[in-house]
């Protein structure tokens, strides 16, 4: 048996979740979801990140302790996950003590392998940011809350394995994706790369986790909550769950982090004497027009709106089916609503509509005999759902999910055209045979296309083989069963109407009308 193991980053405690958010986590679920169902073995890892100046100063705000604040503020996270119908198998916290603890055992080895020193730094701070900034920085008035600081901190070597990241980065071709956010590391590293100070003083700043081998620090974000990745799944903890599940297959980042994953970490994991993750995968942004969703912009899009209007498996669609995965998309109302019609209402949902509606109408209700294919159109139809399995196993393998949503879509319309060149509601006047032969394939087509999108739509799709009877057949053509009783239902995904201004491209393929 295969393992995989996927990580999302770990979210700021103090933000609130938004689309940004739920894009990165439904990713990671969607990909365990569909190594699941292929058999392999899944641990799938997010979770929140809960120390730093910022949360202090949020929690003394609020005339709260910053473990309370952390403790209030974290539930938002879980429901939402809840509510997005999310399987993770562990959600970390970084105030939790089985974290806390390996993070001051790293903290420890890397001290003892000498990659840790203490110097005098002086420099420009921004709290906003917690890091010190370049003059060049402060000058392109770009940070909020700067001011100037001198103090004595504790750095990592960082330097020191520079050239052997750029060594790996180059002899690994997948471990940065997409290629270009790989060019854009090793244009980073072509100049000198400074080493990371990586503590705060206590008597600046208290709400962290104590530097082991001394106890007037405490160590800064970064070099907590990466460590996460590795504290879960049993570093100095558990050698034989750690030998099982590291490395990581692949570390979900959005753009924004790539260099503390693609430098800050690896040359931690170097520092240590660890193997460096399979591939880094940095994700586009979603974007309102042409800004990044931010809380500080007031621009950010609640998931929870769109999910109590038009229900979960919606919203996880459409971010699957919108962004391609490296690039950034656009999230705009009429973008949601065009994607729901097209491919939701008038595709999937009314191919369910038409051969369960002919089924109930001229067969009693019951699945038909299949016969034997004999027409040019349905033996393509049948190749096309025979390969749909292994043309979706390499999109996922290849971090296209996009495209093994698009492909299976396909199918779904070819479905459709089918239905409506042969035409079963007239077939069924003068040649049975030939009616209980078209609808068979069109839902046994039906059903192995639910099965390909389960991983995106769990909710909606376990109805669709529900309602077919086929709960727990695989995707291999002729295991729906002729002579099921077929369950009623009603419309899978209702129109949404009036709200279309213009249409897209996919409604512009057919009249946008209602289902037969």
């Amino acid at each position: 048996m295969s393992k995989f193991f996927v990580t999302t980053p770990i979210y700021y405690v103090n933000d609130a979740p938004h689309i940004g958010h739920a894009y990165t986590t439904i990713l990671a679920d969607v990909l365990s979801r569909y190594h699941r169902t292929i058999g392999d073995e899944v641990f799938f890892l997010t979770g929140l990140d809960e120390h730093g100046q910022k949360v202090k100063q949020a929690a003394e705000k609020r005339g709260l302790s910053p473990q309370a604040h952390c403790d209030d503020l974290a539930p938002r996270f879980l429901n939402l996950w809840k509510t997005l119908d999310i399987r993770y198998d562990d959600f970390i916290r970084t105030t939790q003590e089985r974290h806390k603890k390996i993070v001051q055992l790293v903290l420890q080895k890397v001290h003892e392998n000498g990659d840790i020193y203490t110097d005098e730094y002086e420099g420009w701070y921004s709290v906003a940011e917690e890091r010190f900034i370049t003059d060049a920085e402060y000058e392109s008035g770009q940070f909020r809350d700067v001011k100037k600081l001198k103090e004595k901190n504790y750095f990592f070597k960082m330097s020191k394995y520079q050239q052997k990241l750029i060594d790996y980065i180059q002899a690994h071709p997948d471990f940065i994706r997409p290629e270009h956010r790989k060019n854009e590391m090793l244009g980073f590293l072509r100049q000198p790369l400074g080493d990371l100070c990586i503590s705060r003083p206590k008597s600046r700043m208290d709400w962290g986790i104590e530097i082991p081998f001394d106890k007037d620090y405490v160590t800064y974000v970064w070099f907590d909550a990466l460590v996460n990745y590795i504290s879960v799944p049993g570093y100095g903890s558990d050698d034989q769950r750690f030998k099982k599940w590291w490395p990581a297959d692949v570390h979900l980042i959005g753009k924004d982090i790539l260099t503390t994953h693609c430098v800050y970490w690896t040359t931690m994991l170097f520092s240590l004497g660890l193997e460096l993750p399979k591939t880094i995968f940095a994700h586009g942004w979603w974007l309102i027009g042409e800004t990044k969703m931010s809380k500080s912009l007031g621009n950010v899009v609640n998931p929870l709106d769109l999910i109590e209007t038009y229900g979960v498996d919606a919203v996880r669609f459409y971010l699957m089916r919108e962004m391609v995965l490296g690039l950034d998309a656009n999230f705009t109302p009429d973008s949601f609503i065009k994607c729901y019609n097209s491919d939701l209402a008038n595709d999937y949902g009314n191919l369910l509509n038409r051969v369960s509606g002919l089924i109930q109408k001229n067969h009693g209700g019951k699945i038909p005999e299949p016969g034997e294919l004999t027409d040019e159109e349905e033996l393509n139809l049948k190749m096309q759902a025979d390969e749909l399995p292994s043309r979706v196993k390499k999109c996922i393998d290849d971090f296209k999910v996009q495209e093994a949503v698009t492909i299976t879509l396909t199918l779904v319309q070819s479905l459709n055209k089918y239905l409506e060149r042969q035409a079963p509601w007239k077939l069924a006047k003068t040649d049975m045979k030939a009616a209980n032969r078209v609808l068979y394939t069109a839902a046994e087509g039906l059903r192995i296309a639910t099965i390909m999108l389960a991983p995106v739509m769990p909710e909606k799709t376990a109805k669709v083989l529900d309602i077919l009877g086929a709960e727990d057949a695989k995707p291999v053509w002729g295991q729906l069963k002729p002579g099921t009783v077929l369950k009623s239902h009603p419309p899978l995904f209702p129109r949404i109407e009036g709200l279309c201004r213009q249409r897209s491209r996919s409604c512009r393929r057919k009249p946008c009308q209602g289902l037969r």
